[in-house]
């Protein structure tokens, strides 16, 4: 097939734009590089079925013309983490909102199958043990720029839902569970390769509130080869499918694995939310994904375990990093 990967250049999307690649498939990436890296492709350079475009979603011509050379769209383009969406909350809306709308318009023109990449975010403060795909959302008030980004994605999945079903053309919608692995960035708020990076140059790490909310993590490397399975699978076509880890960990218990695996030195700096990111930020308790359904569609089985998913990241940015701060004369 000819694929079209937008955010291609970022963290996930590089890394299906790899598994796309060594498929036998052809791939445009585009990417407007405001949080993904060229460096990201650097091992796709040159190879004569991978292109990149460099230009934004909300260029509707542009997407028009990437989008009518597929037939099969894999739309992961969105302005993400914390740091963003609470600095530039106007920006964020717009790539979110107008962004999707021009790629599943121009898919739906091209007559190309798509995938909607989501967010765990949607269900909001919903701590329920083992969240379903048809679990409620619980969102805190929409003045609260904390809650933006959960409101965009889930207007997203229904942009995608509704051309979907009228159109008659295969969709899908992902939600992703922390999702994390090589190439990953702490810049924008991501927990566990911030917490790697400082922990790498020997400086303290930075847990945000007390430190007891849980999370579960999943491997990129896990979550990537399910994309194009669900695509290819008709039941899951109109539906939204749940990707991440099943390991549920404290984020003080991650910082101390953290420090562990990478042998650091690093203490733990406590950072009220509002210091972090503002005032009246908020977060939520717990967020565990229950994965049955894509155990039930392809047969996904998160199989790499939390210390393998930090190890795997710690091998990434051993290379490259500043001299510690600390062994600094």
């Amino acid at each position: 097939m000819k694929a079209v990967v937008t955010g291609g250049a970022g963290f996930i999307g590089s890394h299906l734009c790899d598994h796309l690649i060594a498929q036998g498939h052809e791939v445009i990436a585009l990417d407007d590089l405001s949080t993904g890296s060229e460096s990201n492709l650097d091992q796709l350079s040159g190879n004569p079925n991978f292109e990149l475009v460099k230009g934004s979603i909300l260029d509707k011509a542009l997407v028009g013309a990437v989008v009518g050379e597929a037939d099969t769209v894999f739309h992961l383009a969105a302005a993400v983490g914390v740091h963003t969406i609470v600095d530039k909350p106007l920006e964020s809306l717009r790539v979110n909102l107008h962004g999707t709308e021009n790629v599943v318009e121009a898919a739906v023109r091209r007559g190309a199958r798509y995938l909607v990449a989501s967010t765990s975010e949607v269900y909001g403060k919903n701590d329920a043990d083992g969240l379903t795909e048809d679990a409620d959302r619980i969102l805190g008030s929409p003045l609260k720029s904390r809650w933006s980004y959960a409101a965009a994605k889930g207007l997203d999945e229904l942009v995608a839902y509704v051309h979907g079903g009228d159109s008659g053309l295969p969709c899908v919608i992902t939600r992703f569970f922390n999702i994390v692995g090589p190439r990953q960035t702490g810049r924008y708020g991501m927990v566990v390769p911030r917490f790697v990076e400082q922990a790498l140059c020997g400086e303290p790490i930075t847990v945000h509130g007390d430190g007891t909310q849980r999370r579960c993590f999943g491997s990129v490397f896990d979550v990537v080869p399910a994309l194009p399975l669900l695509l290819d699978t008709p039941a899951a076509h109109n539906r939204a499918v749940n990707l991440g880890g099943l390991e549920e960990v404290s984020v003080l218990d991650l910082a101390a694995r953290v420090i562990e695996l990478t042998g650091s030195a690093s203490e733990l700096r406590f950072v009220p939310y509002e210091e972090a990111y503002g005032e009246g930020y908020e977060d939520m308790r717990r967020r565990m994904p229950d994965t049955s359904l894509a155990a039930e569609l392809v047969g996904y089985t998160p199989t790499r375990r939390l210390d393998d998913i930090i190890l795997s990241i710690v091998e990434h940015h051993r290379t490259g990093l500043p001299t510690p701060r600390a062994a600094v004369a």
